[in-house]
């Protein structure tokens, strides 16, 4: 065998070895998906059994006779329109100021020396530690006191501090993967902090934006305790809620149990479709524009 004939066994036994690398890594994502999405089809499939049915015995791939009447009882038994209404309102005030506060925090905080940094972190990370019934007290007595009680503020008043510190801790590493040398061009280039932060910490950070925004929308979307805490009336709750009360109607009724929670669901799934693109993007692919303009002081 010649050194030619060699060189080309040795170089199609790394294709075909990086090819089977590449099998396994697709049949392994395929198995991971599968085994995520299998709950989801389920709950699919039990929404579409005719109401009052009990569960089946075996693997149900598709029910007979199917029901779409059951997605309209619900919206007849609860108000989940208007409690999806609410729900949304709810959103469209804490993702905004949520991703705002915790990335003006998170740039702060990577702009801070190692040592006080650190600092700041082993507080954040004593604070998630802290559990959340301990603050539902000081926080009922501090909405009454503001009249901020059965009113869509008494939901989002967290956004005002960022949520949660681990979204603060999210932005702070994600901007302290930017060189040190393209913050210090941009304070000799005169941009002030804000100017920074958004023409270079918001280019950067586009993950990031993507993932606390998509945390932030199920944290709010499935919160259940807090409505009950510090909402009064029916008409002002969310649908984590409705979700409740429906299963409280009819607990064997699992088919309208079924459908109501497809359509609380469905939002979460639409919004992770709408930012994986973001999750996926390649990191040196993002880049980090200059900060250009005049000159802040």
């Amino acid at each position: 065998m010649t050194r030619h004939e060699r060189a080309d066994m040795s170089y199609l036994e790394r294709r075909r070895g990086i090819s089977l690398r590449r099998l396994a890594w697709h049949a392994i994502a395929i198995f991971t998906t599968l085994l995520f999405l299998l709950p989801l089809a389920s709950m699919f499939v039990g929404s579409l059994r005719k109401a009052g049915l009990p569960p089946p015995r075996g693997i149900e791939w598709l029910p007979n006779p199917i029901s779409w009447d059951n997605y309209a009882q619900v919206f007849q038994l609860v108000p989940m329109g208007r409690y999806m209404v609410n729900t949304l309102v709810v959103e469209l005030m804490a993702v905004p100021v949520t991703l705002l506060v915790a990335s003006w925090a998170g740039f702060a905080l990577s702009q801070l020396p190692a040592r006080f940094s650190r600092r700041v972190i082993t507080a954040a990370l004593l604070m998630l530690l802290l559990p959340e019934t301990a603050l539902w007290v000081s926080r009922f007595i501090e909405y009454r006191l503001t009249n901020l009680l059965n009113t869509p503020f008494a939901l989002t008043a967290t956004s005002i501090f960022g949520t949660s510190p681990l979204f603060t801790l999210i932005f702070y590493w994600t901007f302290r993967r930017v060189p040190n040398e393209t913050w210090e061009a941009a304070r000799v280039d005169g941009a002030g902090a804000f100017r920074t932060w958004w023409s270079l910490g918001v280019p950067a950070g586009r993950a990031a934006f993507a993932a606390v925004g998509v945390l932030t929308f199920v944290y709010y979307w499935r919160e259940f305790r807090e409505p009950l805490l510090y909402i009064r009336d029916l008409d002002k709750y969310t649908l984590s809620v409705g979700l409740a009360y429906l299963e409280q109607l009819d607990r064997t009724n699992l088919p309208i149990l079924m459908a109501g929670s497809v359509i609380v669901t469905i939002p979460i799934l639409v919004i992770f479709m709408v930012a994986q693109p973001f999750f996926l993007e390649p990191v040196e692919r993002k880049g980090v524009p200059k900060a250009e303009g005049k000159p802040q002081t």
